[in-house]
């Protein structure tokens, strides 16, 4: 596969990533720091790095609303619970 077509489908696949997560928005970011020590804000932090490193400017808010698909503060709201006992201790022990 040329580079072209390379960065064509890394690019599909990061869509269908969001798109997967957008789709599951009952998964809790805490859960997937502690299976997968990533989350949605990573993503965005990753997003925004990467942007900067080719020179565009794309700012922590900016980034966020890319990858929870409204303003952060909205998805907040309306999907994020508050973490458990149980959830807070297994963060602490990853």
């Amino acid at each position: 596969m040329d580079q072209q077509k390379t960065t064509e489908v890394e690019a599909a696949v990061f869509r269908r990533l969001l798109a997967h997560l957008d789709a599951n928005k009952d998964v809790q970011n805490i859960d997937l720091m502690i299976l997968a020590n990533f989350c949605r804000n990573c993503l965005s932090k990753w997003y925004m790095g990467e942007a900067e490193e080719r020179g565009e400017s794309v700012n922590y808010d900016q980034a966020r609303e890319i990858v929870y698909g409204m303003p952060y503060s909205e998805w907040k709201e309306k999907h994020q619970l508050a973490a458990t006992p149980e959830q807070l201790a297994a963060f602490e022990n990853r």
